[in-house]
């Protein structure tokens, strides 16, 4: 099915209960390491994964968050505008981050996955209030062989303690139950806290904390983060993404200087091996670009081992997301 007609099939369909397969043209690329860009990298060098990215197209989805209010990100972003960027940076693969909590935007991602190879992973998104209804959906969403993942943006719930509500629990053991990792937009100090409880709860879950869980560095603070991030930490099963730090220090003057701390903790909380660059690109455009982000991790990852960086930049996303 041609992605026009699978957008106007369920643009007619407003959120069916289950979609049916035959929204996605299911397609397996080849599996290589080698770079999507010809004489980009060679194919033994290692991989490069932007490990946290969005899409948006206002005509086709509804995000409840994004209105005129957004400024810059009010408009349709597409994977043409990130192509040049990523190019640039010599990024192999991506990881597609869901923007909004509703089917239309997980089958838009599958389907953008579907045309552009770069896109080696898509982290969607259940109703983890509905176990039952979130089941159904993993039945179909896992047969997609890139689909890889689940987000809420719990941080936009009016309740702080969104996430270790007894239905959303039982909603978590459901992803365990068929291995999809979560990832958590836990923005400190309201969500970081709960991970160790969900870990508890729901032992065989992994969760992937985004953003560094969001930590104080405009205000250049790190004591009660740094003792959540090390709590989250202490759990196998817990990874986390230095993405999302260039909006979390002054949008006008930050620095490679202010995110450095951050990173280094968490390098030494986590181990680079459970820790993964991502771009959050376009949010990042808010407070810089593309190239800036990249090159600012790059710059703070200076003196660590080729092994470390290697794992940030890619290997540990190519084997959470199994890239």
């Amino acid at each position: 099915m041609g992605e026009g007609t699978a957008f106007a099939h369920h643009q007619s369909v407003k959120a069916p209960p289950v979609p049916s397969l035959e929204l996605f043209r299911v397609w397996y690329p080849a599996v290589e390491r080698r770079s999507s860009y010809p004489n980009q990298v060679d194919i033994m060098s290692p991989i490069r994964i932007d490990a946290h990215q969005h899409f948006w197209n206002l005509a086709k989805v509804d995000y409840p968050w994004l209105g005129p209010e957004a400024g810059p990100l009010y408009r349709t972003f597409e994977p043409a505008e990130l192509v040049p960027q990523l190019k640039a940076a010599g990024i192999d693969k991506t990881v597609l981050v869901q923007s909004a909590n509703n089917t239309e935007d997980t089958i838009s991602m599958l389907t953008q996955a579907e045309d552009y190879d770069w896109i080696g992973a898509v982290v969607g998104w259940v109703p983890l209030l509905d176990p039952d209804r979130a089941g159904r959906l993993l039945e179909r969403y896992t047969r997609h062989p890139k689909f890889r993942g689940v987000r809420h943006l719990i941080h936009n719930e009016p309740d702080p303690d969104w996430l270790i509500q007894p239905r959303v629990v039982e909603g978590l053991k459901v992803l365990a139950s068929f291995g999809v990792p979560f990832d958590v937009v836990a923005v400190y100090p309201d969500h970081l806290k709960h991970v160790p409880a969900v870990m508890e709860r729901v032992p065989g879950l992994t969760v992937i904390i985004d953003h560094l869980a969001k930590p104080p560095i405009k205000h250049k603070q790190m004591g009660g983060w740094a003792d959540q991030m090390a709590a989250a930490a202490r759990y196998p099963g817990v990874y986390a993404k230095v993405s999302g730090l260039n909006t979390a220090a002054d949008w006008n003057a930050w620095t490679v200087d202010d995110l450095k701390p951050y990173i280094d903790f968490a390098v030494a909380a986590f181990g680079a091996d459970r820790l993964m660059f991502g771009s959050d690109w376009p949010v990042c455009t808010l407070a810089g670009d593309y190239a800036r982000v990249w090159q600012a991790t790059i710059a703070a990852l200076h003196g660590y081992s080729q092994a470390e960086v290697d794992a940030v930049f890619g290997e540990t996303a190519r084997r959470v997301y199994r890239i």
